[in-house]
């Protein structure tokens, strides 16, 4: 049997995992290969995957890279190279943290575990951004393994969120929030103690809530190459977000628009911190100064980076020409409009209250550039159609209860 020149190995099973298994079918044809912790349904409902392979310990630290090394050795002979693609930030933290056994194994282009965790831990990150001309907003941090109070001046509302999204996410409890929006001191404080509670001892970041509804978050996509050479780079403007406690930040509906100034700011920090790999920014705009401000840049694609692919330029075939090809690519600066959205047209109609925005939903819907990737035209898995029925009329039902 011949070899195929790359076989893509994605860890993950949720819709990002889902999102980059159809941009390597659509420009390729190829069947990846899917690792996962657990069964969802964007992943489990679809024939897109050549095979998933289920591990319950894949998030054990301990576990990752034998795991995976495993998984390397069952598909080695199927291709010239196994193309490693993590979807969430604890995949790619621990692809960075065993990158010496994994690289015997894999291609893959992630960065150095230093400037990851400079990245990741906030306070480091907002050093960087005001070194480098990034405005962020105004930023306090509370340690939740000291005994002391929080008194430093803040004027409210404030968004209280962890600083270790890895270690919130294990300490579980009644009135957990993904964010919070703090109207007082003493809600503050309520806040702060019932996070201690759980067991989380990092840091809470405290920080100025910058006005705006959903229409004021915006997103951009880079991806630098192997060598640190930026060769994408693209900027949106989130329509809705999810407004369920648990998932505030996870973009459902995104318009692509062209900011050079912003695009050329956020390439030029990715160079000057010798960044390699996809990055995901998300920002708001701050209406009182008329400037953009970064609350974070994960350290890969993001859920909904799909309308990057959307516009004609793959993100599979970025990983691919890079790390495959070798290929050197000038840097594009995606200029084009699509309507990237995983819920239905009711939703974005209903939901949204920017004129502005509701007038380029319409015209875009009728100009075809409606791209939702869950209905994905070749996969044609039988259980498939009524998930996602069910996960249209839900989403009406999300949005109409809750309100962020």
């Amino acid at each position: 049997m011949k070899r195929q020149p790359f076989l893509p190995i994605i860890v993950g099973t949720d819709i990002n995992a889902y999102n980059m298994a159809i941009s390597f079918h659509e420009e390729y044809n190829i069947q990846p290969i899917l690792v996962g912790k657990g069964v969802l349904p964007f992943t489990n409902y679809s024939n897109i995957p050549q095979k998933i392979e289920y591990d319950e310990n894949l998030a054990d630290p301990e576990q990752f890279a034998n795991i995976l090394t495993n998984v390397a050795k069952k598909y080695k002979n199927k291709a010239n190279q196994l193309l490693l693609v993590g979807t969430n930030d604890l995949y790619v933290r621990l692809i960075v943290e065993n990158r010496d056994v994994l690289q015997e194994h894999f291609t893959f282009n992630y960065l150095n575990e230093q400037l990851m965790n400079d990245l990741q831990y906030k306070a480091n990150f907002y050093k960087l951004c005001e070194r480098y001309g990034i405005d962020a907003p105004t930023t306090k941090f509370y340690s939740c393994a000291s005994d002391e109070p929080f008194n430093e001046r803040m004027m409210f509302p404030v968004i209280v969120k962890p600083s270790n999204g890895i270690m919130y996410s294990k300490h579980k409890f009644t009135g957990q929030q993904k964010v919070y929006k703090v109207q007082d001191e003493a809600e503050l404080t309520r806040v702060i103690n019932m996070i201690r509670e759980s067991g989380y001892t990092d840091e809470l970041i405290i920080q100025d809530y910058i006005p705006g509804d959903d229409t004021a978050m915006w997103d951009s996509v880079v991806y630098m190459s192997s060598k640190g050479k930026p060769q994408l780079v693209s900027f949106g403007q989130v329509v809705l977000q999810e407004h369920t406690v648990t998932a505030i930040g996870n973009y459902t509906a995104v318009i692509s628009r062209y900011n050079e100034d912003m695009m050329k700011k956020l390439v030029g920090f990715l160079e000057a911190v010798g960044y390699v790999g996809f990055a995901n920014f998300d920002l708001k705009y701050d209406e009182r100064d008329g400037k953009f401000k970064v609350f974070e840049v994960n350290i890969r694609q993001g859920r909904s980076s799909y309308y990057v692919t959307a516009l004609g330029h793959n993100m599979a075939r970025y990983f691919v020409d890079d790390l495959i090809g070798n290929k050197v690519k000038d840097c594009t600066y995606l200029d084009g409009e699509v309507l990237f959205s995983v819920v239905p047209k009711i939703v974005l109609k209903k939901f949204v209250d920017d004129p502005q925005v509701k007038q380029d939903i319409q015209r875009l819907i009728k100009q075809k550039k409606l791209v939702n990737p869950l209905f994905y035209k070749k996969d044609k898995h039988f259980k498939r159609k009524l998930y996602l029925a069910m996960r249209q009329v839900n989403y009406y039902k999300k949005y109409k209860e809750n309100v962020w």
